[in-house]
Protein backbone atom coordinates (compact mmCIF):
# COMPACT_ATOMS: atom_id res chain seq x y z
CA UNK A 1 0.00 0.00 0.00
CA UNK A 2 1.84 3.02 -1.11
CA UNK A 3 -0.56 5.86 0.74
CA UNK A 4 1.70 6.68 3.47
CA UNK A 5 3.12 9.76 2.06
CA UNK A 6 1.42 12.92 1.22
CA UNK A 7 0.33 14.12 -2.14
CA UNK A 8 -1.52 16.78 -3.60
CA UNK A 9 -4.84 15.68 -4.14
CA UNK A 10 -5.04 14.31 -1.00
CA UNK A 11 -4.35 17.46 0.49
CA UNK A 12 -7.05 19.08 -1.41
CA UNK A 13 -9.57 16.58 -0.73
CA UNK A 14 -8.76 15.96 3.64
CA UNK A 15 -6.13 18.60 4.45
CA UNK A 16 -2.67 19.21 4.50
CA UNK A 17 -1.01 16.23 5.29
CA UNK A 18 -3.07 13.17 5.01
CA UNK A 19 -1.45 10.08 4.65
CA UNK A 20 -3.53 6.54 5.66
CA UNK A 21 -1.63 7.20 9.10
CA UNK A 22 -4.24 9.97 9.48
CA UNK A 23 -7.36 7.57 10.12
CA UNK A 24 -4.79 5.09 11.52
CA UNK A 25 -3.99 7.30 14.57
CA UNK A 26 -7.22 8.78 15.38
CA UNK A 27 -8.86 5.61 15.00
CA UNK A 28 -11.44 4.35 17.97
CA UNK A 29 -13.00 1.54 19.57
CA UNK A 30 -16.37 0.70 18.64
CA UNK A 31 -17.24 -2.49 21.05
CA UNK A 32 -15.91 -3.88 24.16
CA UNK A 33 -12.36 -5.66 23.17
CA UNK A 34 -12.12 -3.76 19.93
CA UNK A 35 -8.25 -3.87 18.84
CA UNK A 36 -8.32 -0.05 18.59
CA UNK A 37 -6.08 2.03 17.58
CA UNK A 38 -3.16 0.21 16.19
CA UNK A 39 -0.12 1.58 16.70
CA UNK A 40 3.08 0.62 14.77
CA UNK A 41 6.27 -0.41 16.38
CA UNK A 42 9.27 -1.43 14.78
CA UNK A 43 8.95 1.12 11.32
CA UNK A 44 6.96 4.01 13.35
CA UNK A 45 4.33 6.36 11.43
CA UNK A 46 6.75 5.99 8.42
CA UNK A 47 6.87 8.07 5.09
CA UNK A 48 7.41 6.06 2.34
CA UNK A 49 9.40 8.61 0.16
CA UNK A 50 12.02 7.90 2.94
CA UNK A 51 14.41 4.68 0.87
CA UNK A 52 15.61 3.05 4.03
CA UNK A 53 11.82 2.65 4.95
CA UNK A 54 11.08 0.72 1.78
CA UNK A 55 14.08 -1.81 2.48
CA UNK A 56 13.74 -2.35 6.34
CA UNK A 57 10.61 -3.52 4.84
CA UNK A 58 11.67 -6.06 1.97
CA UNK A 59 14.38 -7.08 4.87
CA UNK A 60 11.60 -7.88 7.24
CA UNK A 61 9.54 -9.37 4.92
CA UNK A 62 12.01 -11.56 3.79
CA UNK A 63 13.40 -12.62 7.03
CA UNK A 64 9.62 -13.89 6.69
CA UNK A 65 10.09 -16.03 4.04
CA UNK A 66 7.91 -13.90 1.79
CA UNK A 67 8.69 -13.99 -1.54
CA UNK A 68 7.68 -10.94 -3.26
CA UNK A 69 5.64 -7.36 -2.72
CA UNK A 70 2.66 -6.92 -4.85
CA UNK A 71 2.66 -2.75 -5.09
CA UNK A 72 -1.10 -1.40 -5.73
CA UNK A 73 -0.61 0.58 -8.78
CA UNK A 74 -3.17 3.14 -9.82
CA UNK A 75 -3.87 4.05 -13.65
CA UNK A 76 -7.40 6.20 -13.87
CA UNK A 77 -6.84 6.75 -17.56
CA UNK A 78 -5.74 9.10 -19.84
CA UNK A 79 -2.23 9.00 -18.05
CA UNK A 80 -3.29 9.96 -14.80
CA UNK A 81 -1.56 8.44 -12.07
CA UNK A 82 -1.81 8.95 -8.33
CA UNK A 83 0.69 8.10 -4.89
CA UNK A 84 3.58 6.01 -8.02
CA UNK A 85 6.39 7.87 -6.46
CA UNK A 86 7.62 5.32 -4.02
CA UNK A 87 6.91 2.05 -6.53
CA UNK A 88 8.54 4.76 -8.92
CA UNK A 89 11.75 4.64 -6.64
CA UNK A 90 12.41 0.99 -5.77
CA UNK A 91 12.31 1.00 -9.75
CA UNK A 92 14.72 3.60 -10.84
CA UNK A 93 17.25 3.06 -7.78
CA UNK A 94 17.06 -0.33 -7.63
CA UNK A 95 16.76 -0.94 -4.32
CA UNK A 96 15.25 -2.97 -2.13
CA UNK A 97 16.56 -5.62 -4.14
CA UNK A 98 13.46 -7.32 -3.56
CA UNK A 99 10.76 -9.40 -6.02
CA UNK A 100 7.87 -7.11 -6.74
CA UNK A 101 4.83 -7.05 -8.81
CA UNK A 102 1.91 -5.10 -9.84
CA UNK A 103 -1.63 -4.89 -9.42
CA UNK A 104 -3.74 -2.57 -10.70
CA UNK A 105 -6.41 -1.05 -8.27
CA UNK A 106 -8.87 0.00 -11.07
CA UNK A 107 -11.03 1.61 -9.21
CA UNK A 108 -12.67 5.31 -8.53
CA UNK A 109 -12.07 6.74 -5.68
CA UNK A 110 -14.82 7.84 -3.46
CA UNK A 111 -14.88 10.07 -0.13
CA UNK A 112 -16.09 7.21 2.14
CA UNK A 113 -13.74 4.93 0.97
CA UNK A 114 -10.60 6.82 2.80
CA UNK A 115 -12.80 8.39 5.78
CA UNK A 116 -16.42 7.67 7.65
CA UNK A 117 -17.19 11.27 7.58
CA UNK A 118 -16.65 11.52 3.55
CA UNK A 119 -20.14 12.34 2.10
CA UNK A 120 -20.62 9.82 -0.84
CA UNK A 121 -18.93 11.60 -3.72
CA UNK A 122 -16.46 10.52 -6.49
CA UNK A 123 -13.04 12.15 -6.17
CA UNK A 124 -11.53 10.46 -9.00
CA UNK A 125 -13.31 8.29 -11.67
CA UNK A 126 -11.39 5.26 -13.07
CA UNK A 127 -12.01 5.36 -16.98
CA UNK A 128 -11.00 3.15 -19.58
CA UNK A 129 -10.04 5.09 -23.14
CA UNK A 130 -9.72 2.77 -25.95
CA UNK A 131 -6.93 1.12 -27.44
CA UNK A 132 -4.63 4.08 -27.35
CA UNK A 133 -4.96 4.11 -23.59
CA UNK A 134 -4.42 0.67 -23.33
CA UNK A 135 -1.04 0.98 -24.94
CA UNK A 136 -0.03 3.90 -22.93
CA UNK A 137 -0.63 2.03 -19.75
CA UNK A 138 1.23 -1.13 -21.06
CA UNK A 139 4.36 1.13 -22.07
CA UNK A 140 4.01 2.83 -18.55
CA UNK A 141 4.55 0.11 -16.55
CA UNK A 142 6.88 -2.03 -19.38
CA UNK A 143 10.28 -1.05 -17.58
CA UNK A 144 8.25 -2.78 -14.06
CA UNK A 145 8.05 -5.49 -16.29
CA UNK A 146 11.62 -5.86 -17.73
CA UNK A 147 13.09 -5.34 -14.10
CA UNK A 148 14.68 -8.57 -13.09
CA UNK A 149 13.47 -8.08 -9.82
CA UNK A 150 9.94 -8.88 -11.35
CA UNK A 151 8.19 -11.57 -10.07
CA UNK A 152 7.14 -14.14 -13.46
CA UNK A 153 5.13 -16.68 -13.36
CA UNK A 154 6.52 -19.35 -16.29
CA UNK A 155 8.32 -16.57 -17.37
CA UNK A 156 5.54 -14.55 -17.95
CA UNK A 157 5.33 -10.99 -15.53
CA UNK A 158 2.41 -11.16 -13.21
CA UNK A 159 -0.20 -8.59 -13.18
CA UNK A 160 -3.11 -8.53 -10.87
CA UNK A 161 -6.15 -6.52 -11.60
CA UNK A 162 -8.70 -5.86 -9.11
CA UNK A 163 -11.70 -5.69 -10.57
CA UNK A 164 -12.34 -6.94 -13.76
CA UNK A 165 -15.83 -6.70 -13.45
CA UNK A 166 -15.42 -2.93 -13.67
CA UNK A 167 -13.57 -3.11 -17.01
CA UNK A 168 -16.05 -4.18 -20.19
CA UNK A 169 -13.05 -4.35 -22.59
CA UNK A 170 -11.12 -6.34 -20.05
CA UNK A 171 -10.39 -9.56 -22.52
CA UNK A 172 -9.30 -6.89 -25.48
CA UNK A 173 -7.07 -5.62 -23.05
CA UNK A 174 -5.17 -8.83 -22.14
CA UNK A 175 -5.10 -9.31 -25.87
CA UNK A 176 -3.37 -6.08 -26.39
CA UNK A 177 -0.98 -6.38 -23.63
CA UNK A 178 -0.17 -9.83 -24.44
CA UNK A 179 0.22 -8.76 -28.26
CA UNK A 180 2.93 -5.52 -26.53
CA UNK A 181 4.94 -8.13 -24.16
CA UNK A 182 5.76 -10.16 -27.28
CA UNK A 183 6.36 -7.17 -29.12
CA UNK A 184 9.05 -6.37 -26.70
CA UNK A 185 10.67 -9.38 -25.47
CA UNK A 186 8.45 -10.98 -23.27
CA UNK A 187 6.90 -14.15 -23.43
CA UNK A 188 3.13 -12.39 -22.59
CA UNK A 189 1.93 -11.26 -19.36
CA UNK A 190 0.46 -13.67 -16.72
CA UNK A 191 -2.82 -11.90 -15.57
CA UNK A 192 -4.26 -12.45 -12.38
CA UNK A 193 -7.83 -11.82 -11.61
CA UNK A 194 -9.26 -10.45 -8.20
CA UNK A 195 -12.38 -12.72 -7.12
CA UNK A 196 -14.23 -13.12 -4.30
CA UNK A 197 -16.68 -15.52 -5.61
CA UNK A 198 -15.78 -19.34 -6.36
CA UNK A 199 -18.07 -19.13 -9.16
CA UNK A 200 -16.39 -16.14 -10.60
CA UNK A 201 -13.18 -18.45 -11.75
CA UNK A 202 -14.37 -19.72 -14.68
CA UNK A 203 -16.07 -16.61 -15.81
CA UNK A 204 -12.71 -14.57 -15.43
CA UNK A 205 -10.55 -18.08 -17.30
CA UNK A 206 -12.70 -17.61 -19.89
CA UNK A 207 -12.44 -13.71 -20.33
CA UNK A 208 -8.88 -14.41 -21.16
CA UNK A 209 -7.18 -14.56 -17.50
CA UNK A 210 -4.59 -16.83 -16.25
CA UNK A 211 -5.77 -17.23 -12.63
CA UNK A 212 -7.43 -16.01 -10.20
CA UNK A 213 -6.91 -14.54 -6.78
CA UNK A 214 -9.76 -15.84 -4.63
CA UNK A 215 -10.63 -13.99 -1.52
CA UNK A 216 -13.41 -15.41 0.65
CA UNK A 217 -13.61 -12.60 3.70
CA UNK A 218 -16.87 -11.17 1.87
CA UNK A 219 -18.36 -14.62 1.84
CA UNK A 220 -17.00 -16.14 5.14
CA UNK A 221 -19.34 -13.13 6.58
CA UNK A 222 -22.29 -13.80 4.97
CA UNK A 223 -22.35 -17.29 5.37
CA UNK A 224 -23.63 -16.68 9.23
CA UNK A 225 -26.92 -17.61 10.53
CA UNK A 226 -29.22 -15.31 9.92
CA UNK A 227 -30.28 -14.39 13.36
CA UNK A 228 -26.81 -13.34 13.89
CA UNK A 229 -26.54 -11.05 10.78
CA UNK A 230 -30.13 -9.69 11.77
CA UNK A 231 -28.83 -9.21 15.42
CA UNK A 232 -25.53 -7.02 14.18
CA UNK A 233 -27.66 -4.65 11.95
CA UNK A 234 -29.55 -3.96 15.07
CA UNK A 235 -26.81 -3.62 16.77
CA UNK A 236 -25.03 -0.90 13.83
CA UNK A 237 -28.32 1.18 13.36
CA UNK A 238 -28.87 1.75 17.42
CA UNK A 239 -25.52 1.53 18.56
CA UNK A 240 -22.88 2.28 15.89
CA UNK A 241 -21.14 -0.83 16.10
CA UNK A 242 -19.57 -2.36 13.07
CA UNK A 243 -20.23 -6.16 12.06
CA UNK A 244 -17.48 -7.78 13.32
CA UNK A 245 -16.72 -11.80 13.37
CA UNK A 246 -14.40 -13.81 15.12
CA UNK A 247 -10.88 -14.64 13.19
CA UNK A 248 -11.63 -18.57 13.57
CA UNK A 249 -15.00 -18.31 11.94
CA UNK A 250 -13.33 -16.65 8.71
CA UNK A 251 -10.28 -19.32 8.87
CA UNK A 252 -12.29 -22.23 8.93
CA UNK A 253 -14.48 -21.36 6.20
CA UNK A 254 -11.39 -20.33 4.25
CA UNK A 255 -10.21 -23.91 4.83
CA UNK A 256 -13.28 -25.62 4.48
CA UNK A 257 -14.47 -23.81 1.15
CA UNK A 258 -11.20 -22.80 -0.76
CA UNK A 259 -10.91 -24.72 -4.09
CA UNK A 260 -7.68 -26.56 -4.43
CA UNK A 261 -7.00 -25.86 -8.37
CA UNK A 262 -4.22 -24.61 -10.40
CA UNK A 263 -5.53 -21.94 -11.53
CA UNK A 264 -6.89 -20.37 -8.35
CA UNK A 265 -4.42 -18.51 -5.70
CA UNK A 266 -5.80 -18.14 -2.41
CA UNK A 267 -5.94 -14.55 -1.15
CA UNK A 268 -5.65 -14.59 3.10
CA UNK A 269 -5.63 -11.88 5.56
CA UNK A 270 -4.01 -11.79 8.94
CA UNK A 271 -6.32 -9.83 10.27
CA UNK A 272 -8.97 -6.99 9.31
CA UNK A 273 -10.19 -4.15 10.52
CA UNK A 274 -11.81 -1.64 8.35
CA UNK A 275 -13.18 0.59 10.84
CA UNK A 276 -10.56 3.47 11.14
CA UNK A 277 -11.48 3.90 7.28
CA UNK A 278 -15.47 3.22 7.01
CA UNK A 279 -16.56 3.49 11.11
CA UNK A 280 -19.17 1.20 11.74
CA UNK A 281 -20.31 0.57 8.09
CA UNK A 282 -17.78 -2.13 7.30
CA UNK A 283 -16.11 -5.66 8.60
CA UNK A 284 -13.96 -6.47 11.83
CA UNK A 285 -12.31 -9.65 12.30
CA UNK A 286 -11.93 -9.77 16.40
CA UNK A 287 -10.29 -11.59 18.45
CA UNK A 288 -7.13 -12.29 16.16
CA UNK A 289 -3.54 -13.55 16.96
CA UNK A 290 -0.26 -14.59 15.79
CA UNK A 291 -1.29 -18.05 17.32
CA UNK A 292 -4.40 -18.17 15.30
CA UNK A 293 -2.97 -17.18 12.20
CA UNK A 294 -0.59 -19.67 12.42
CA UNK A 295 -2.79 -22.42 12.79
CA UNK A 296 -4.93 -21.07 10.14
CA UNK A 297 -1.35 -20.90 7.97
CA UNK A 298 -0.65 -24.63 8.69
CA UNK A 299 -3.85 -26.16 7.48
CA UNK A 300 -3.85 -23.98 4.24
CA UNK A 301 0.17 -25.08 3.00
CA UNK A 302 -1.10 -28.79 3.89
CA UNK A 303 -4.13 -28.10 1.79
CA UNK A 304 -1.99 -26.91 -1.62
CA UNK A 305 1.28 -28.81 -0.77
CA UNK A 306 0.78 -31.34 -3.97
CA UNK A 307 0.22 -28.02 -6.09
CA UNK A 308 2.46 -27.49 -9.73
CA UNK A 309 5.52 -25.18 -7.58
CA UNK A 310 5.09 -22.83 -10.25
CA UNK A 311 1.57 -21.69 -9.52
CA UNK A 312 1.32 -22.65 -5.87
CA UNK A 313 0.91 -19.05 -4.85
CA UNK A 314 -0.57 -17.78 -1.91
CA UNK A 315 -1.62 -13.65 -1.60
CA UNK A 316 -1.33 -12.61 2.06
CA UNK A 317 -3.05 -9.81 2.14
CA UNK A 318 -1.87 -7.49 3.61
CA UNK A 319 1.60 -6.25 4.50
CA UNK A 320 0.78 -2.98 4.94
CA UNK A 321 -3.20 -1.84 4.93
CA UNK A 322 -2.55 0.07 8.61
CA UNK A 323 -6.32 1.86 8.22
CA UNK A 324 -8.02 -1.64 6.97
CA UNK A 325 -6.15 -3.74 10.53
CA UNK A 326 -4.82 -5.94 7.58
CA UNK A 327 -1.07 -6.21 8.21
CA UNK A 328 2.26 -8.12 8.78
CA UNK A 329 4.12 -5.39 9.99
CA UNK A 330 4.92 -5.01 13.42
CA UNK A 331 2.64 -3.03 16.06
CA UNK A 332 2.77 -2.38 19.39
CA UNK A 333 0.38 -5.12 20.47
CA UNK A 334 1.83 -8.30 19.07
CA UNK A 335 5.57 -6.97 17.74
CA UNK A 336 7.33 -9.17 14.75
CA UNK A 337 5.04 -12.12 15.85
CA UNK A 338 2.57 -12.47 12.92
CA UNK A 339 6.10 -12.51 10.47
CA UNK A 340 7.95 -15.20 13.08
CA UNK A 341 4.74 -17.21 12.67
CA UNK A 342 4.76 -16.93 9.27
CA UNK A 343 8.43 -17.68 8.90
CA UNK A 344 8.11 -20.88 11.36
CA UNK A 345 4.97 -22.43 9.24
CA UNK A 346 7.01 -21.66 5.81
CA UNK A 347 9.96 -23.54 7.41
CA UNK A 348 8.23 -26.79 8.40
CA UNK A 349 6.20 -27.20 5.52
CA UNK A 350 8.79 -26.45 3.13
CA UNK A 351 11.68 -28.82 5.58
CA UNK A 352 8.59 -31.56 4.76
CA UNK A 353 9.65 -31.19 1.15
CA UNK A 354 12.96 -31.73 0.97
Amino acid sequence: MPQFHPIPENDAWWGKGFTEWTNVGKAKPLFRGHNQPRVPADLGYYDLRVPETRIEQAELAKDAGIEGFCYWHYWFGNGKRLLERPFNEVLTSGKPDFPFCLAWANHSWKAKTWSPEGIDKVLIEQGYYGIQDYTDHFYEVLPAFLDQRYIRIKNKPMFLIWDPDDFGEISLFIKLWNELAKKNGLEGIHFVASATKINDVDKFVVKGFNSVSLDLLLKSFQHRNILIKSWFRLLRSLCGIPKYMDYDGYSKYLIKNMPVLPEIFPSIVPNFDHSPRSGKYMLVLKNDSPSKFGIFLKSLFEMISNKDPDTNIVILRSWNEWAEGNYLEPDLKFGRSYIEVLKKELSKINSNKL
